[in-house]
């Protein structure tokens, strides 16, 4: 036992078997990002900015990679996309991001679906609001008697 253990062969299946879940993560982790092409963005609008400071290029390289994401910007709202490995990202508004949901209808229902949990929390929110302002309404002094007062 002690030989095999010393042996190439088992070092050589170690070897093998170390790549192999290497693989398997990698091949895992990459399709469970959706790809999006950055030439559809292109088409559909998107500009391209590049980063050329080193905070640029952290920020970029900061962005979950694979997703447009929702930004807002001196109360514009913009939709951006990162590309880390060319340290640059596409912008777009909001005609050009429908116009890239027009044509990947199937990436909507994720959208939909997000927007329905946030909108569901919000309302959940505002529920326990109005249930406090109630409260604090029907009792002006919120728990205070006069003696609190000092009268």
């Amino acid at each position: 036992m002690m030989r095999f253990l010393n042996s190439r062969r088992a070092k050589l299946l170690g070897v093998l078997g170390s790549s192999a879940m290497t693989v398997f993560v990698a091949v895992s982790a990459a399709a469970a990002t959706p790809h999006i092409d950055e030439r559809q963005l292109l088409d559909v609008g998107f500009k391209v900015l590049v980063a050329t400071t080193t905070v640029q290029q952290d920020w970029v390289r900061s962005l979950p990679p694979g997703q447009i994401r929702p930004m807002q910007r001196t109360g514009k709202k913009f939709f951006v996309y990162p590309d880390g490995s060319r340290n640059q990202i596409y912008v777009g508004g909001p005609k050009e991001y429908e116009a890239y949901v027009q044509l990947h209808p199937e990436s909507k229902a994720g959208t939909q679906e997000a927007a329905k949990k946030a909108s569901a929390y919000r309302q959940k929110q505002d529920d326990a609001m109005r249930k406090a302002t109630a409260r604090d309404l029907s009792d002006p002094f919120l728990g205070a008697s006069w003696a609190d007062l000092g009268w």
